[in-house]
């Protein structure tokens, strides 16, 4: 490899790191989040399923403001919604 591929690579990884030390926060700022097995059996405990859906980025950009406003979760925010839009 190339000296330049080297140190490319180098920083692809420390980018990477970063990146997954971002996402390690909750969405409030709060403490590291649990790794992703413990929360999928916390969340089947509470009776919570994965529901992907694809929204337009406006709108999806909208509820985390929202969400950031209320000091609430995105998961929490979006139930509340679809439970008042479906009653």
């Amino acid at each position: 490899m190339k000296k330049t591929d080297l140190y490319k690579n180098e920083r692809l990884k420390v980018v990477a790191q970063m990146k997954h030390a971002a996402g390690a926060k909750t969405a409030l700022g709060g403490a590291p989040a649990l790794d992703r097995k413990e929360q999928r059996r916390i969340d089947a405990e509470r009776g919570l399923v994965p529901f992907a859906v694809k929204i337009p980025s406006d709108l999806a950009a909208r509820l985390r403001d929202v969400a950031t406003e209320r000091e609430l979760s995105l998961n929490e925010l979006v139930t509340e919604l679809l439970g008042k839009a479906l009653d």
